[in-house]
C-alpha cells in the first residue's frame, strides 16, 4: 500500500474530486451545487489524505478555533477504504492544534456511528438542550 500523507493545507486539494464525490456519492450533500461546496470548504479547516498526487480522502471542520468544532463531509473513496485511510484521517483531524481546547466538537452520522466512538464521540448527553433552525426553503440536504 501506498504511504498515506495526510494535509490540512488548502492549496493541496483536490476541489473538482471533492465536489464530484459530495454531488455524486455521498449521502448527505447529493446534488449540492458546486459553487455552495466550495463556499463551505473556503470557509471551513479542510483536512486531505493522499496517495501520492491522488486525493483519497476528505474531512473539513467548521470552526472558530477557540470553543466549537463541527466535523463535515468525511469521506475515503471507495477503492482505499478498510486500509485505516479514514482512521488516520480522523487522527490528523483530531491532532490538529487549532483543535485541542474545544469545549465542543461535534459530527451527525447516521451510518459511521461506530467508528467515531472508538474516537472517543459519544450520544449528546442532554439532546434537548440543543436546537436547530431549519429553513425549508433553502434547497439544502440536511443530513438524514
Amino acid at each position: 500500500m501506498a504511504a498515506i500523507e495526510y494535509s490540512c493545507d488548502p492549496a493541496r486539494l483536490d476541489i473538482a474530486a471533492i465536489v464530484r464525490f459530495l454531488q455524486q456519492e455521498s449521502a448527505w450533500a447529493r446534488g449540492e451545487s458546486a459553487g455552495r461546496i466550495c463556499r463551505a470548504l473556503e470557509h471551513s479547516l479542510p483536512f486531505g489524505a493522499y496517495a501520492g498526487p491522488e486525493q483519497v480522502g476528505f474531512a473539513r471542520v467548521i470552526t472558530d478555533r477557540a470553543t466549537f468544532a463541527y466535523l463535515s463531509d468525511v469521506f475515503v473513496l471507495p477503492g482505499w477504504r478498510g486500509r485505516g485511510v479514514g482512521r488516520g484521517l480522523m487522527a490528523a483531524v483530531l491532532a490538529h492544534p487549532d483543535l485541542q481546547d474545544l469545549r465542543h466538537f461535534l459530527l451527525v452520522s447516521r451510518e459511521a456511528r461506530p467508528f467515531y466512538r472508538t474516537l472517543g464521540f459519544a450520544p449528546l448527553e442532554a439532546p434537548e438542550r440543543f436546537m436547530r433552525l431549519a429553513r425549508p426553503h433553502v434547497q439544502y440536504r440536511p443530513h438524514p
